[in-house]
């Protein structure tokens, strides 16, 4: 995502990264642009990372009945936060001056953008399918850039808000099923609606990374999933007290791995080397393939069905991300 002269675009892969001309070196300093090799192999990892992102969806749609969302969402947070101690523990050790006096910022990114994100998330899946879950998710770029004028003051131009609104009515014809009369009815799907919400949050957190301190992304993201975890377990905790826990099938503790090794720990390090390769302005771009990857993998994977109304949402989505993503 290419940032602005005075004020730079917000981008859901921007944390203190080299620009799309820079390369970061094991030194920390910036080398020359990649060569033609790097390049494509810095195409293939984000690739990778967005069909790990859209296969998260219907993960989401699998765990249904296997394992309970607010519980799904503590034990994968466990998992990755234990993960990381093995193997994150030196840079943690070396990051602590910086990571100290910022702790309680951080533990609130991680536990608003993991934790509740995910609870929505998961609980979106029982409502709604992983075609549906696929395409809102591709509306976080936009929230970005709507945060960003809220926060940041950013100016939003013409072609981005077209952009933006084009987007925002690919997500209402999906809630509504492809009658946008239902909305003024509220009648909306409510799993739709839980995604909107928690896409919105996730905005939230990939706009605060911005502010995060220029620490290593493993010890960053060591604190968010351990404050991750610590915020999921009320979650998990009123979830038991209304009786809907369900405690993890066979199935479920092999989703619960497969989750916080793959979309959440494996996908993570390739984005993020995907983004020293080439810089965070064309990495970003990658995202928008999430949304695709969904489809596509629910159709296949879960035969739900890929109606008229999805494939016209699909392309509003895509379009108004590109749109908004334009400069004038």
């Amino acid at each position: 995502m290419a940032a602005m002269s005075s004020r730079p675009r917000i981008s859901i892969s921007e944390s203190r990264l080299p620009t799309s001309r820079e390369v970061a070196s094991p030194a920390g300093s910036f080398a020359a642009a990649p060569d033609a090799p790097a390049i494509a192999r810095a195409y293939a990892l984000l690739t990778l990372t967005t069909v790990a992102w859209g296969a998260h969806t219907v993960l989401g749609r699998v765990a249904v009945g296997q394992v309970s969302p607010m519980a799904l969402t503590a034990l994968r947070w466990a998992t990755v936060f234990a993960l990381l101690c093995l193997v994150a523990g030196r840079s943690l050790r070396t990051d602590w001056p910086l990571l100290r006096p910022r702790l309680v910022f951080l533990s609130a990114m991680g536990a608003l953008g993991f934790a509740v994100y995910n609870g929505l998330y998961y609980s979106a899946a029982h409502l709604t399918t992983a075609v549906n879950m696929g395409i809102v998710q591709g509306t976080i770029p936009v929230f970005i850039v709507i945060g960003a004028w809220f926060v940041d003051s950013m100016r939003i131009t013409l072609t981005q808000g077209l952009g933006i609104g084009l987007s925002l009515v690919g997500v209402a014809i999906v809630a509504s099923a492809g009658d946008l009369t239902r909305i003024l009815d509220l009648t909306v799907n409510p799993g739709d609606v839980l995604m909107v919400i928690g896409c919105a949050l996730y905005s939230g957190y990939a706009l605060a990374l911005r502010r995060a301190p220029a620490i290593s992304p493993f010890s960053m993201l060591a604190v968010h999933s351990g404050a991750a975890f610590v915020t999921a377990l009320p979650m998990a905790s009123a979830e038991w007290a209304s009786g809907r826990l369900i405690w993890p099938t066979p199935l479920g503790w092999a989703l619960v791995i497969v989750i916080a090794v793959v979309p959440s720990l494996v996908a993570q390090s390739f984005f993020i080397r995907g983004v020293r390769m080439i810089g965070p302005e064309r990495a970003g771009v990658f995202v928008n393939l999430v949304p695709v990857f969904s489809a596509i993998m629910g159709v296949s994977f879960l035969a739900e069905p890929f109606e008229a109304f999805h494939a016209v949402a699909l392309a509003l989505v895509l379009g108004g991300i590109w749109l908004s993503e334009r400069h004038t």
